[in-house]
């Protein structure tokens, strides 16, 4: 497993990653609200990022990472990939090599939630509406100063 910068070629790609993901892991969003995200991270949140993804050795994309001024603001791993170590691979390099320091999370996500809590981030604060202001707390974690990583 390798992980690389992402190509504006393969934004298609990630963004049906991200809708599969999405639909395995996000039963609280709604439809709209899922079908007004999707132009609006293959035209700006994926441009906004330093977006990497995981990919085998015969280049198929398993999942992707996106950072932003020390915050995780993206990761999503294919529906087939969960459970195979991806997720961490990716979240350990956004640490150590993006400067990734902090994450928000939807308090509905509890798999999410566990994952972080499970890499060492611990929960900061809360938000009781997400970042386009709908009504999807969001936990804000930051990275423990014991943790392992």
């Amino acid at each position: 497993m390798n992980i690389e910068y992402v190509t504006k070629a393969e934004h298609q790609q990630l963004l049906d990653i991200w809708e599969a993901s999405v639909r395995a892991t996000h039963d609280f969003l709604n439809e709209n609200d899922l079908q007004e995200l999707k132009p609006l991270i293959l035209e700006h949140y994926f441009d906004a990022v330093d977006l990497r993804c995981a990919k085998t050795s015969n280049g198929e994309i398993l999942g992707f990472c996106g950072v932003h001024d020390g915050n995780i603001e993206m990761l999503f791993i294919s529906p087939d990939a969960r459970g195979k170590g991806i997720g961490r691979l990716l979240a350990n390099h956004a640490i150590r090599t993006q400067g990734a320091t902090k994450v928000d999370v939807n308090e509905q996500n509890e798999q999410a939630i566990g994952f972080y809590l499970h890499l060492g981030f611990v929960v900061n604060s809360r938000s009781p509406i997400d970042g386009q202001g709908k009504p999807y707390p969001l936990l804000h974690l930051a990275i423990s100063q014991s943790s392992k990583l």
